[in-house]
């Protein structure tokens, strides 16, 4: 089908925002807590793949290798699934579902809530947060903040029993207006208490994307590409990366049913449209490339406009799809979440973004990468420090389990810095890839 991108204003809080780690466990194929750390370890090469806030060093990028179904996707997605129970959970009604699925392979994790949890930093403030919940309720959930070297709790919740600190007043009064499937941080934000909102806002500002279903992000390069300064970054991103295509425009035009009967989107879906934007001004916005036309001396005698969609390669589409989310990221700061990032990119094209995120010339606000890949060129490349490598294995219970290569030990010994990463990995020397057993015997 033809894909076509409803042009939506987003605006993001601008805040000092970044992540530590991230912890999940009994969700999907994940069965016992598991967690990916962006505190840079004492390693020493690489520096400039990790930046200092407050007493934190922490990492610009992480990487997650790993053989089909050993649960990259999985983990990934479970930022995701954070993400969205944090910002839609107090929107909820009270028959609403959660939409979350535990580990199913064992017969007590099936009886069990999900964990999620995340370290970060607001504006150079610590805060610990998470919860545990199954399809249907909140079972447990926690704030703390650091003061100092000490971490205190701001609340704490069993059920539907909230503590409250007494040096946390904006959620006060409130444990009452909490439902059993609505997360009482999302209900202190509804009631605009101000730490609350911030983290609210930091989730906001926590971007997850598929590599392999990117067009819902068009939106935002839309946005980018309507002011004249985002529009240059882009422009130059995309000739730098040579696409093929000289220049680009937006072109906006009103959104009625006359245009989305002719753009051939099915009648569920435009009646599913119209109801939900009724009333309001919407454009809908297409994106058209220039490409130079020559003679047969090779002269350049005019340009010619081709349509995104169906004119561009799947490549350039789903670049110009996900450059917005990249660039609001590195120009905000934050964190941006891609499953399967070279996914029908050349490996110099998915190079390119790796080194957006790692260079603190074109990363100035510390925004960070996350991302699951097969690309194994990108080990070879001298992109990474050790500690942003990790790996996704299945054991023998066919549970998730994940780990780094700076805490890989070969025989007792940890991988130095100065092995080849790449054919390492291949051989199969830190696990994580797929048994082929005598496949390839077989097939010559």
């Amino acid at each position: 089908m033809h894909i076509f991108v409803v042009y939506l204003r987003i605006h993001l809080t601008k805040l000092s925002v970044m992540l530590i780690e991230f912890s999940v466990g009994n969700y999907l194929s994940i069965k016992d807590k598991k967690t990916l750390s962006l505190e840079a370890s004492s390693i020493t090469e690489h520096k400039g793949n990790l930046f200092k806030v407050a007493k934190y060093n922490l990492l610009r990028s992480a990487v997650l290798y790993g053989a089909n179904s050993s649960g990259k996707s999985n983990f990934l997605k479970a930022m995701s699934t954070m993400r969205r129970i944090v910002l839609r959970s107090g929107k909820l009604a009270s028959t609403d579902t959660l939409d979350v699925i535990p580990f199913l392979l064992n017969t007590q994790t099936t009886k069990e809530p999900s964990f999620f949890e995340v370290l970060f930093l607001i504006d150079e403030k610590r805060f610990r947060y998470g919860f545990e919940v199954n399809d249907t309720q909140i079972k447990t959930e926690w704030l703390f903040q650091m003061d100092g070297t000490k971490e205190i709790p701001l609340f704490i919740r069993e059920g539907q029993a909230i503590e409250i600190m007494a040096c946390f007043s904006e959620a006060k009064g409130l444990e009452i207006k909490t439902r059993s499937n609505a997360l009482f941080l999302a209900i202190i934000d509804q009631f605009n208490g101000p730490t609350a909102e911030q983290i609210l806002r930091w989730f906001n500002n926590w971007a997850t994307i598929s590599g392999l279903m990117h067009d819902n992000y068009r939106g935002i390069t839309l946005e980018m590409l309507e002011t004249e300064e985002s529009r240059l970054i882009l422009k130059d991103f995309y000739v730098n990366l040579d696409l093929g295509f000289q220049d680009l425009n937006l072109i906006l035009t009103d959104l009625t049913t006359d245009k989305l009967v002719s753009k051939k989107f099915p009648e569920e879906v435009i009646k599913q449209i119209i109801a939900q934007f009724k009333g309001e001004a919407i454009k809908f916005g297409e994106i058209e490339t220039i490409h130079k036309v020559f003679d047969n001396k090779g002269d350049v005698i005019s340009t010619k406009r081709f349509d995104l969609d169906q004119q561009e390669s799947a490549g350039t589409n789903k670049i110009i799809d996900i450059s917005g989310a990249i660039f609001r990221t590195l120009k905000n700061g934050g964190v941006i979440v891609v499953d399967e990032l070279d996914a029908k990119l050349h490996p110099l094209l998915t190079l390119a973004i790796i080194q957006l995120f790692n260079s603190t010339e074109s990363n100035k606000k510390n925004a960070q990468l996350i991302f699951a890949t097969h690309d194994t060129n990108l080990l070879s490349h001298g992109c990474f420090r050790r500690d942003q490598i990790y790996f996704t294995e299945k054991d023998k219970f066919e549970a998730t389990d994940l780990y780094s290569l700076v805490e890989y030990k070969e025989n007792g010994t940890k991988i130095r810095k100065d092995r080849s990463f790449e054919k390492d990995y291949i051989d199969g020397r830190y696990g994580a890839i797929p048994y082929l057993g005598d496949y390839l015997t077989m097939s010559r």
